[in-house]
């Protein structure tokens, strides 16, 4: 038996508490705008050490999903779901279920997605309990995996970048340092490579090293050695918080752009790279690619991937219009992609 709560969150339309103890699950959803459309934003399974903790994980990623959906024209908002539970011993069908039954709580309010800790598997479970999901697998009459998606929207925001910095966006003799070989970097690894740049990898797991090494050629680096290398573009594609305190003047690089999630351990960090003169592209506007993917299963007529690449490859022009705006206000670029989300808001709120 499901038992909903809701728990007040200023700045929030909702958030709400399910709890199904026969079930062993304990979870939480935010809702933080429906301005732009139905709030999606990924569902996350991980061993938070208390509530508190993943009530502050769950608000934070649902307002970074409503400014990244504003940014990247998906015509939706920003949500968020979280599991407290460990995805390797935990999860059982009845939990997925149980996940289904809540979402269903806020009719249409969310849709969820893939995130840390659930696979497409369990995206199909918890979708023979609510028509509010995102990303299932193909056979289930979803889109699939969402990497290859984030993966071209990084490049083409990669592009920017070099042309920003650079004056073109020639990868030839570039030295590109990729902290995290995981399922989105490395189709993203293949791509410089193919365009001439070079690699230079690190992982805490030694398989990602072997697959960087035997298929891109990469260079491999221990995990802290990462931001010591001389490089010109430093790409964070593992856990968030990478750039901090102790990173942050260690980095030999003119541009921080990669496909991880909150990059930045707090805000004035951006202010700390661009006192280095390194270009920073703000984590959610480049890393949108698969969640415009995932929002295209929700078009009329239905997904179509065809429709769906045109609209990643704008992230292109989402990352100019933010080093535009960068310029233009004196603002530094993380300022300026909230600027520009926040324009897009106001076109929505004014249209109701």
């Amino acid at each position: 038996m499901l038992d909903v709560s809701e728990i007040k969150v200023d700045g929030y339309e909702c958030v709400v508490r399910g709890i199904d103890r026969d079930a062993g699950y304990h979870g939480l959803i935010a809702v933080h705008s429906t301005v732009l459309g139905p709030a999606l934003g990924g569902l996350r399974m991980w061993t938070y050490a208390n509530e508190a903790e993943a009530l502050n994980d769950v608000i934070r990623l649902a307002r970074g999903m409503t400014y990244k959906s504003a940014v990247a024209r998906t015509g939706l908002g920003g949500g968020k779901a979280v599991i407290i539970g460990d995805s390797r011993t935990d999860k059982t069908p009845a939990l997925l279920h149980a996940v289904g039954e809540l979402i269903n709580y806020l009719d249409g309010r969310y849709i969820t997605a893939e995130d840390v800790g659930i696979s497409e598997e369990d995206l199909d479970r918890v979708g023979e309990v609510s028509r509010w999901v995102s990303g299932r697998s193909v056979k289930k009459g979803g889109s699939g995996n969402p990497s290859p998606f984030t993966a071209r929207g990084t490049l083409v925001g990669l592009n920017a970048c070099l042309e920003e910095v650079f004056g073109s966006a020639d990868y030839r003799g570039k030295v590109f340092a990729v902290q995290g070989v995981g399922a989105v970097s490395r189709p993203l690894c293949e791509w410089i490579v193919e365009r001439g740049g070079r690699i230079v990898a690190s992982d805490v797991n030694p398989d990602h090293l072997e697959w960087a090494r035997t298929r891109v050629g990469a260079e491999t680096s221990a995990p802290d050695a990462i931001y010591d290398v001389e490089c010109d573009a430093f790409m964070p594609c593992a856990l968030g918080a990478s750039i901090n305190d102790d990173t942050v003047p260690r980095l030999k690089t003119k541009i921080v752009a990669g496909c991880a999630n909150n990059q930045l351990e707090n805000p004035s960090h951006a202010r700390a790279l661009q006192d280095r003169g390194i270009l920073y592209a703000p984590d959610y506007v480049i890393n949108g690619g698969g969640i415009i993917n995932v929002a295209g299963e929700f078009d009329e007529g239905g997904y179509n991937v065809e429709n769906v690449l045109p609209r990643i490859d704008n992230i292109y022009h989402a990352l100019k219009e933010v080093f535009a705006t960068a310029k233009e206000e004196n603002i530094l670029t993380s300022e300026a992609a909230d600027r520009v989300a926040e324009r897009r808001l106001a076109e929505g709120r004014a249209k109701k």
